[in-house]
C-alpha cells in the first residue's frame, strides 16, 4: 500500500526543523496558518511569525522589506491568492529586486475540491513562469516537498513552490532530488510522459498499465518548472516518438507550454497536452474532478494509445 501524506504537513514540519537551525528565517501567512501548516512554526518561534490577515498584497510587500534587511522569508497562503491576488507585488517588490522570498502556495489545482472555482488555482504556474528571477518547483509528493523547501532555503532569490490540499501517494524509488534536473522515474523508448505534482502518480499508474500492453513509456517527473531541464526533454525527443505532458493546471502557460517551447525550437516532436482546457474549476470531490477534467491515469493511457503508431 502506497503511503499517502499531506504535502503541507511536511512543509510545516520542515519549517520547524530549519527554523531551529537558522534564526534568520521568518515566516508570514495570511490568516490561513492552520491550513498551510505554518502554525507549526508559529508555535515554536512566535517572534519570527507574522500573520497579516486577509491582506495578501500587503504581506508580499512586507516580505520584500524583510528580505531587503537580510531575512530569508517563507510566505504562505492559498495558491489562488498568492499568485493571483498579489501578482503585482510579487513582480515589482520581490521579483524585480531578486529578493529571497520563498512563496509556498498550498491548495493549488482543482483537487482543492468543494471550495470550487474561486479557490482553485489553475493559472498560477503560468503567472509565475512569466516573471524574471522566479524559480518554480512543483513537488510530486510529501518527501519531495521537504527537498524543495531545503533547496529554496539554500538557493538565493525568489521561489514559488506549489502544493496541493489533499493527501498524495509517495512515489517510491525516486532518484536524488536535484533542483533544475528532472527525475527519470521509468525508462522507455516508445513515448515520453512528462508530469509534475500529483499527476506524477497518475502517470506512473498509466505507465504500468501500458507496459502490460507492450508499450514502453518513459516517465519524467519535471518537478522544477523553472529552471527547466531542457537536456532531459531533448534527450527524450530524440529517443522516443512523442510526448504526453500531464499537469493539474491550464494547458496554456504551464508545464506543457514549457515543453512545447523547448521541443519546437530544438527538436520538433508531437506534444499532447493533458490539462485543463478553456474551463474554470468547480465544486466537487477531488477524485470526481480529476475524472471530469480528464486527468486520471486512464486518460493518460488513452492519450498514449490514440497517438502511438
Amino acid at each position: 500500500m502506497t503511503e499517502q501524506l499531506y504535502q503541507r504537513d511536511v512543509y510545516g514540519q520542515t519549517l520547524v526543523k530549519l527554523g531551529a537551525l537558522d534564526k534568520n528565517i521568518v515566516v508570514l501567512d495570511a490568516d490561513l496558518s492552520s491550513s498551510t501548516r505554518t502554525n507549526l512554526f508559529a508555535k515554536q518561534f512566535p517572534d519570527r511569525f507574522f500573520n497579516f490577515g486577509v491582506a495578501e498584497q500587503n504581506m508580499m510587500a512586507a516580505a520584500a522589506g524583510l528580505a531587503s534587511c537580510g531575512k530569508t522569508v517563507f510566505l504562505s497562503t492559498f495558491a489562488v491568492f498568492a499568485a493571483g491576488r498579489a501578482w503585482d507585488q510579487i513582480r515589482v517588490s520581490i521579483g524585480y529586486n531578486n529578493f529571497s522570498v520563498k512563496i509556498v502556495a498550498t491548495h493549488a489545482g482543482i483537487t482543492v475540491g468543494p471550495d470550487g472555482a474561486s479557490h482553485q488555482a489553475i493559472e498560477d504556474i503560468a503567472l509565475m513562469r512569466v516573471l524574471a528571477n522566479m524559480n518554480i518547483i512543483v513537488p510530486c509528493d510529501a518527501p519531495q516537498t521537504a527537498d524543495a523547501i531545503i533547496v529554496a532555503l539554500n538557493t538565493p532569490g525568489p521561489f514559488y513552490i506549489r502544493l496541493g490540499r489533499s493527501k498524495v501517494p509517495t512515489i517510491e524509488n525516486k532518484n536524488e532530488f536535484k533542483f533544475g534536473k528532472a527525475q527519470l522515474i521509468c525508462e522507455g523508448n516508445d513515448v515520453t510522459i512528462i508530469a509534475c505534482g500529483i499527476m506524477v502518480y497518475e502517470a506512473l499508474l498509466a505507465v504500468k498499465s501500458l507496459a502490460q500492453k507492450g508499450i514502453k513509456a518513459r516517465l519524467i517527473n519535471m518537478h522544477t518548472i523553472w529552471p527547466l531541464d531542457n537536456e532531459a526533454i531533448l534527450k527524450a525527443a530524440k529517443e522516443t516518438k512523442f510526448f504526453v505532458v500531464c499537469e493539474e493546471h491550464n494547458v496554456i502557460g504551464g508545464l506543457a507550454s514549457s515543453v512545447n517551447e523547448v521541443v519546437a525550437e530544438n527538436c520538433p516532436k508531437k506534444v499532447i497536452h493533458l490539462g485543463i482546457r478553456n474551463r474554470f474549476g468547480q465544486s466537487g470531490e477531488p477524485a470526481d474532478l480529476l475524472k471530469e477534467y480528464n486527468l486520471t491515469s486512464l486518460d493518460i493511457e488513452k492519450a498514449v494509445l490514440s497517438n502511438i503508431s
